[in-house]
């Protein structure tokens, strides 16, 4: 098929390249000039798994226009952001006030879509992949929308750094769209993509289903946090154990993804998502905000780290030390993305808390000037940080439970009960 993609960001790029190395004959456009420079060179600067090899194999035609887009394709994918205000990204406090995603830019890139269909008088599914709260397509979208534009809402499910293989091996695929044409041609595609269901339902569905999907993993994050908390506090207790536990009863409750105690849930989706949910909430006199408590839960669970860091800071100062740092600030393991990274926000309440610190990623290019015995705090499940040659004398806090035991530190794992962790 001829496939066109409006956007080639972090979602887009990886997913075009995807879709050709199916042999379909793939072209974009994007504003960012920067765009032509990772096509030419084969180089993106942020990472992705298995980027190099679809690089080789694939082909992305790019345009110079949206027009020549819509031109040279039958589905068209918009993949624009949908974006929050930096307040709300989560890694700062949040704010009592809550907002709804901006729109404009997708509303802009669909007008010039349809626009360029009219024009040209072509037929095309016009093919939106951004986050977006229910009803919003039909109330900012299909205004703008002609008898040469089918709309169709794809989101998919991935995750930055394995954008790729999870839009190639997905759980599902959901789609929301009229009945008729364009879903037909919709499941076409994605026959020629993988063997996995397509989950066909009405715009509105697929809208909520979407977001209900992100919110959902961190409402099993914040979960594993709770017990990590509770475990730690508590004799006896051991939060992998007792998740582990949990686990057997998959037919019930649960799946592994997403459910084991660490930080906070991160990235560019899920605070961001949380918060406009919650937007929504209010909207709607909901009698209880499930979505402000989740990032409430995420915020006071890093308070507490900060907290403990604080107070084994101290301790260290009367023994002739005060050195602090954090390692890690992406937002998750082995990428060098930081939206919505937790480090961030724990980092920015130390700052609060007048606590001096270093912060040390090797991913995202941040260097400590010096290591000095003190106190270490792995805010980042980084591979590397379970070699890392911490100085004798230092006491390490691992949330994630994976750094090994090393002579001459002290290693607390959260999660685990620790005398160290009491106020005496």
């Amino acid at each position: 098929m001829q496939v066109g993609f409006i956007g080639l960001g972090k979602l887009g790029l990886p997913v075009a390249l995807a879709i050709s190395s199916k042999a379909h004959t793939v072209c974009g456009y994007d504003i960012d000039p920067s765009v032509s420079q990772y096509l030419s060179n084969k180089n993106i600067p942020y990472l992705e798994a298995q980027i190099d090899q679809f690089f080789a194999s694939g082909c992305i035609d790019l345009k110079a226009t949206v027009e020549e887009v819509v031109s040279a394709a039958d589905i068209v994918f918009i993949a624009v952001q949908t974006p929050h205000e930096p307040l709300y990204e989560g890694v700062t406090r949040i704010p009592e006030s809550r907002e709804d995603f901006d729109y404009k830019h997708l509303q802009d890139a669909f007008k010039e879509v349809s626009s360029a269909a009219l024009k040209l008088k072509k037929p095309i599914i016009a093919t939106v992949i951004s986050t977006v709260l229910p009803g919003t397509l039909r109330e900012v979208i299909f205004p703008h929308s002609n008898n040469y534009t089918s709309i169709c809402y794809n989101p998919f499910f991935i995750a930055m750094g394995t954008t790729i293989q999870d839009f190639l091996d997905p759980e599902f695929v959901l789609l929301g769209a009229e009945s008729g044409a364009p879903e037909q041609i919709m499941q076409e595609f994605y026959a020629t993509i993988h063997s996995r269901r397509v989950y066909a339902t009405n715009i509105e569905n697929a809208e909520l289903i979407k977001v209900a999907y992100n919110t959902a993993i961190s409402a099993k994050i914040s979960f594993a946090n709770t017990l990590m908390e509770i475990c730690s506090k508590s004799p006896g207790l051991n939060v992998d154990v007792v998740i582990d536990g949990l686990l057997l009863s998959a037919k019930r409750l649960f799946s592994p993804a997403y459910l084991r105690g660490g930080m906070g849930d991160g990235g560019g989706c899920h605070p961001r998502d949380n918060i406009a949910m919650s937007w929504l909430a209010q909207r709607l006199d909901l009698s209880f905000d499930l979505f402000d408590a989740l990032m409430m839960q995420r915020q006071a669970q890093t308070e507490w780290m900060a907290s403990i860091i604080e107070k084994l800071s101290t301790q260290h100062q009367d023994q002739g030390s005060a050195y602090v740092c954090l390692l890690g600030l992406a937002f998750k393991p082995n990428t060098n993305i930081i939206t919505g990274s937790p480090a961030r926000l724990l980092s920015g309440m130390l700052d609060e808390r007048g606590v001096t610190h270093a912060v040390h990623d090797p991913h995202v290019g941040v260097k400590a000037e010096e290591f000095k015995v003190g106190v270490y705090f792995v805010a980042t499940k980084h591979d590397e940080f379970m070699e890392f040659d911490f100085p004798r004398g230092s006491v390490v806090v691992d949330p994630f439970r994976y750094i090994p035991e090393k002579p001459g530190i002290t290693l607390i794992r959260l999660g685990e009960f620790s005398d160290l962790l009491l106020d005496h």
